[in-house]
Formats: structure tokens, sequence, C-alpha cells
């Protein structure tokens, strides 16, 4: 995300996203045989190579594996699944690193109207590489359009499902150029009377077509989501998380200390020096004391 808008612009994204997808199951990609999604992970990976470092995006379902969901408008299928492998290699290690366990790896590639047929395997040798490919151009994004639109304009609530169809329908097969199609989908997001499901079809729509929107426009957009009354509340929301998180790792810093310093000093003395109460240090002094090793 540029940094001309505000820190928080990606982080607000991800917040709107993770919580559009979390009550979307992946039907309307027609992938019925998933594990419904449980959280929208982070989407970066360290590397020591600067390009194709991120995924587009990456889920954990409720069976505890990862979904890679990739938007491709290419026919480069070997250098594709090479930089799915990359991300498959730096989850796998990054999990195992931090988990000690291999988390199974799904990838579904949803291709946007450009490709009307695909390969789904990388054979090489003992390394095989498998994806799933979901093919936009089979969808009529004229007709979802409309249908929507209408839907919108009489002040109806829209499905999940539906939801998900105007999100991807500047990528299916439709008579205009794929930058008009995401200015109007944007556009008709905007009139939508719930300000929240505004804000979760506008992340969508710039996630999903991250790779193909004009840049200036997208700048754009995201100005006018800063001006949005939920966007600030989401800012806020996203300050006290961040507030708390800060809070709770200070507390567990001060126990550290504090179990170094029962050795030494009295409870009274270590609640003064490290800002828990006597409460506090009398309990932890009661564990330490249960956790201890009888002496042989």
């Amino acid at each position: 995300m540029p940094d001309g808008i505000s820190y928080h612009a990606k982080d607000i994204l991800f917040k709107s996203l993770s919580a559009l997808y979390q009550n979307q199951a992946l039907d309307v990609y027609g992938l019925h045989g998933l594990p419904r999604i449980k959280a929208l992970l982070p989407n970066e990976f360290p590397s020591v190579r600067a390009d194709d470092k991120r995924a587009d995006t990456v889920f954990l379902l409720e069976d505890d594996s990862i979904l890679l969901l990739e938007y491709e408008s290419n026919e480069r299928f070997i250098d594709n699944h090479l930089k799915y492998l990359e991300y498959a290699c730096r989850i796998l290690r990054t999990s195992y690193q931090q988990e000690k366990r291999i988390r199974p790896i799904r990838i579904v590639v949803i291709y946007t109207s450009d490709v009307t047929s695909v390969h789904q395997h990388l054979d090489a040798g003992d390394v095989f590489l498998s994806s799933k490919a979901v093919l936009l151009g089979e969808f009529n994004g004229d007709a979802i359009f409309q249908a929507i639109e209408e839907k919108i304009h009489n002040g109806e609530p829209l499905t999940p499902g539906e939801t998900m169809k105007l999100i991807l329908v500047p990528l299916m097969h439709t008579r205009l150029d794929r930058q008009t199609m995401i200015e109007k989908t944007i556009e008709l997001a905007k009139t939508i009377r719930e300000e929240p499901k505004q804000l979760h079809i506008i992340a969508g729509v710039l996630t999903a077509t991250d790779k193909f929107i004009d840049p200036s426009y997208a700048q754009k957009v995201k100005e006018w989501m800063k001006m949005n009354k939920v966007f600030r509340l989401l800012v806020e929301d996203l300050e006290q998380e961040k507030e708390k998180a800060v809070k709770q790792a200070e507390k567990q810093k001060a126990i550290e200390i504090a179990k170094n310093l029962l050795d030494v000093l009295p409870i009274h003395e270590v609640a003064k020096r490290t800002g828990l109460t006597v409460a506090e240090v009398a309990e932890l002094a009661k564990e330490m004391d249960q956790n201890q090793s009888p002496v042989q």
C-alpha cells in the first residue's frame, strides 16, 4: 500500500477483508470440498529475494491447513507454479520453526477472463506441485453485475455469495475493459447503505485486482476510504488492539523479572519494583513453589 494514505491502510484492508472472508464460504468459486476459512493470515514472507515475496491471499482453514489463493491473468504456468512453490517452502519453514509441525498446503488459482485453459501441475520428478484452477472467464460478469446492481438500488441486502461475486466481477468476462469494471464496481459499492459492507467490498476489490488496477485510481479509492467513518472506527479499534498487546507484553516482562527477584526479595518489594500488585506477586510465588521440584 502506498505510504501517502496512512500507515494504517494496509492493516485496515487486512482486517476488513478478514471479516468478510471469515463469514463467507468459498462456494462461489465452486470449491465446495474445501474446509471453511478460519482466519486470514499475513501474506508477506521473509526472503533474500526482493521479487515475488508477497502472496495474494493466505488463509488458515478449519482443518488447520493453509490455503494460498492466487489471482493470475497470464498463462506463464511454470513461472507461476515455481512462485507458488517458493511460497509453500517459506510457509513450511516458518510453520516448522515456530510450531515444530508441517501444515498441509492447498493452492487455488483464480484466473481472470484473459485465461481460457490452464495447467494445474508442476512435475519435477520427486518434486510435484498441484493447484486447483477457477476460470472466471466462465462467469457472465455483465449479468451478475446487473442483478446485484438492481438489488442494491432497491435497498435489498446482498447475500454472502453475491457479495463475493461483486468483488470478482472485474475479473470475470464482461463487455467492458477491466479498469472500467473495477471503477463501476467500486462506485456501486459506495452506494450500499451499510457502511461496513461498503468497506468490506471495496477492500475485497482492491485486493483481488491489486495486480491489474490503475495505481492512481487505487490511490483515490484509498483516500476515500480514509475519510470513511467506518474506516476511522476500525483505526481506533486497531489502535486499541495494539495497545492491549503492548500492555500484555509489558506485564509478561514484569512477571519474568518478578520470578528472578522473588529469590532475593520479599513479595512487597518485588511488587514495588515491577509494578505488579502484591496479590499478583503472591500468586506468582505460590505457583513457583508448587512447580519447584522436591529436593531429593
